[in-house]
């Protein structure tokens, strides 16, 4: 409550100022010891995490009535080592893998068609054990360059004559 001006009132009782801080100047993290958030590590061997990438095996599980094997190739090391290369090529793009991404992968190797003798002679040495190996899985998906990532199964079967471009090799 205010009081008038008129009535007298000892220094002790006088209403003081508040005390004003200081505006703070911006801080950073740069002492020697301060603990830093994680980078994210890039480059071959590391991969290009994305959403829910387990969901491409499911969908190459889905898909694999369609798979055209040769003689000697294991159908779980086709879908796994397909699963794979989509999972990388929807993570370069943001996103979880779909059926497109898995039709990609199979028609970058002939697995829905029946491939020349080459292309199976190449497919076997990289597929073969590739469920059972994380480093034959990470030289699978290293191997094909992001030039290829961005084509579609279509234009991928059109270029079936560059597929050693397609895939790296």
């Amino acid at each position: 409550m205010t009081q008038p001006s008129f009535v007298p009132i000892r220094d002790a009782d006088q209403v003081r100022p508040a005390l004003r801080l200081e505006q703070p100047v911006p801080w950073s993290p740069d002492r020697p010891a301060e603990v830093r958030p994680p980078v994210a590590q890039t480059g071959r061997g590391f991969g290009k995490p994305g959403p829910d990438q387990g969901f491409a095996l499911r969908v190459a599980r889905a898909l694999s009535d369609r798979v055209v094997l040769a003689d000697g190739e294991d159908l779980e090391d086709v879908l796994v080592g397909c699963a794979l290369l989509a999972s990388r090529r929807a993570g370069a793009f943001g996103r979880a893998p779909s059926a497109p991404d898995l039709k990609w992968a199979m028609s970058l190797w002939g697995f829905l068609d029946h491939a020349p003798p080459e292309v199976v002679t190449a497919r076997k040495e990289r597929f073969c054990a590739v469920s059972h190996d994380y480093v034959l899985q990470r030289a699978l998906v290293d191997e094909v360059p992001d030039a290829s990532l961005p084509l579609t199964a279509d234009e991928v079967a059109g270029r079936r004559s560059d597929w050693k471009a397609l895939v790296g090799v």
